[in-house]
């Protein structure tokens, strides 16, 4: 059972898994994940042995502004999924986020350092990782970063636009993470889950014992002006015409409603220690969208 599969993670999902397993997939004309009732009645009619929840309210602005619609979609709904996971047997995977952290530490965060979000949405998403590691169901809940894919809405396809169209841009330049393509994740969750689909594995046996939180991103780190850059770098193709000239600025030069955290960057050793599975760089992720020539 797939959540959230109109968005750019949850349509590289249904690429991957379909060809794997049978896959019964929603999209939010089809199932509202802010109406629990109506997503535990889905899960129960579904009866799925893997729920995965690619699904999240991510306007991190406005949800300064609506933190009852966060908190619903964000934390409720996975509540509600643990919950009816573990009354119908199933695995629960859950997708998470570099800004339940801080963004003070001096190196990149490990799973068991201290949360400390700085929004609504960062609030919303950590009580959701909380709500899926407390229930008794089998889980892993993956934070990621920075996510982008060619289609949605995402900092990759907005400075394409803006580079294309404007004679400069203004990117901030002392926020710090990893941008993870959509496709990236699709493939590290489907190698996490290979053992069970090739051998035959019980899932609740499989994820049973290394339930928790792991990170999930691509290796490498960067600047939203080192990303918007190399964007650039990449739309520098013959023919391509005038580009955007682009000028780094610090956060307080660029105002938004929500904080961000100054540095995200995610270690991934225990998803290699525990399942083998290593993500790209974020430069080779980024290749994967480069022109033919």
């Amino acid at each position: 059972m797939l959540l959230g599969a109109g968005g750019q993670l949850g349509f590289c999902l249904q690429q991957v898994l379909a060809p794997e397993c049978e896959l019964v997939a929603f999209d939010r004309q089809r199932l509202d994940l802010a109406d629990a009732d109506r997503l535990a009645a889905a899960v129960r009619r579904t009866a799925p042995q893997l729920i995965i929840n690619a699904a999240a309210y991510t306007a991190v602005d406005r949800a300064e502004d609506e933190e009852s619609l966060c908190f619903a979609i964000n934390a409720k709904a996975p509540e509600v999924l643990a919950r009816q996971a573990a009354c119908c047997g199933a695995v629960l995977i859950h997708y998470s986020t570099d800004y339940v952290y801080d963004g003070t530490a001096d190196r990149p965060y490990v799973e068991s350092d201290r949360t400390n979000p700085l929004g609504v949405y960062g609030r919303s998403k950590l009580a959701g990782d909380l709500a899926v590691c407390e229930a008794s169901v089998p889980a892993l809940v993956f934070r990621t970063s920075w996510v982008f894919s060619d289609r949605g809405h995402n900092f990759y396809l907005t400075m394409k636009k803006l580079i294309a169209t404007r004679e400069q841009v203004k990117i901030v330049s002392d926020q710090t993470g990893a941008p993870t393509s959509a496709p990236a994740l699709a493939r590290a969750t489907l190698q996490t889950l290979r053992p069970c689909l090739q051998q035959g594995l019980a899932l609740p046996d499989y994820v049973g014992p290394v339930s928790g939180v792991y990170h999930m991103s691509c290796a490498g780190k960067t600047s939203w002006f080192g990303f918007a850059s190399a964007i650039k770098r990449q739309m520098q193709q013959p023919g391509a015409g005038p580009l955007a000239e682009l000028l780094p600025v610090s956060s307080s030069e660029y105002p938004v409603k929500a904080s961000r955290p100054a540095y995200s960057v995610l270690d991934n050793s225990r998803l290699l220690a525990v399942f083998g599975t290593a993500l790209p760089t974020w430069t080779e992720a980024l290749a994967d969208y480069a022109p033919v020539r």
